[in-house]
């Protein structure tokens, strides 16, 4: 399938800490356009993040914060339950650190993109994802912010006057109300970077992938998503740098 469009590929990054390593951002930055920084809560501690920032800078990849629940056992992967303001407090917290340190190092933070458990709980909350978005306007309503394509966070983002990044992912399987597929479910993260690819084509083409069933899944996205965790991130970077090159 040949590509039609210009493709937008992002990766979570920066989420090593202490003695722990965490993906290869080293290794996957020449391949991506944007980069989601972790902010310190779900993984990431100040050091590992300030490193990824400058990689971020020197191979002109685009940054944005990747605030999280703050859960580094769980690598912010659970949902905690918050009041609104102490949701607030964390994601000003995060999204003010990270700014903070692009624009420490030259750079300029261009967008927002929540994680794991919060970027799934405020596809499906609107209260919760309006306590999100008016947190991170606080900090610097120039901001863009990343969500899940075909979910109410477009109309809530371009309500409260951002820009929103509409968001599909090529290493994760979709279920059929576009929801994507629960990590405790078999084959719910592609490895194969043939897959992958498939389906970033798919979305950037005709518009839709489909489930493990074989049902067709809408979806309208701006960027790509590669997990920097997936064991064969690097492989599906490197397969898609190679097809969009080809393609394009």
């Amino acid at each position: 399938m040949g590509l039609t469009k210009s493709i937008d590929i992002n990766c979570d990054m920066g989420e090593s800490y202490g003695n722990y390593h965490i993906g290869n951002d080293t290794a996957l930055m020449p391949y991506i356009n944007s980069a989601n920084i972790a902010c310190g809560m779900h993984g990431g501690d100040p050091v590992h993040i300030e490193r990824t920032i400058c990689l971020a800078l020197e191979h002109n990849v685009r940054i944005g914060a990747h605030p999280g629940y703050p859960d580094l056992q769980g690598f912010g992967r659970r949902v905690i339950a918050m009041k609104p303001e102490e949701l607030a407090s964390f994601i000003k917290y995060q999204v003010a650190a990270l700014k903070g340190l692009v624009e420490a190092n030259g750079g300029k933070l261009a967008y927002v993109k929540p994680h794991g458990a919060l970027y799934n709980h405020i596809a499906q909350n609107k209260a919760d994802a309006q306590v999100v978005i008016q947190a991170i306007r606080s900090i610097d309503s120039s901001l863009s912010i990343m969500g899940l394509a075909s979910s109410h966070m477009k109309t809530l983002v371009e309500e409260a006057g951002s820009t929103f990044i509409a968001e599909a992912f090529a290493d994760r399987r979709y279920e059929i109300d576009g929801k994507l597929r629960s990590r405790s479910l078999p084959d719910a993260l592609i490895t194969n970077p043939k897959d992958a690819c498939e389906q970033v084509l798919s979305i950037a083409n005709a518009l839709f992938t489909q489930t493990l069933a074989g049902d067709k899944v809408s979806l309208v996205a701006d960027s790509f998503c590669i997990h920097g965790d997936n064991p064969a991130a690097l492989a599906i970077a490197k397969s898609l740098k190679e097809q969009i090159k080809g393609n394009s």
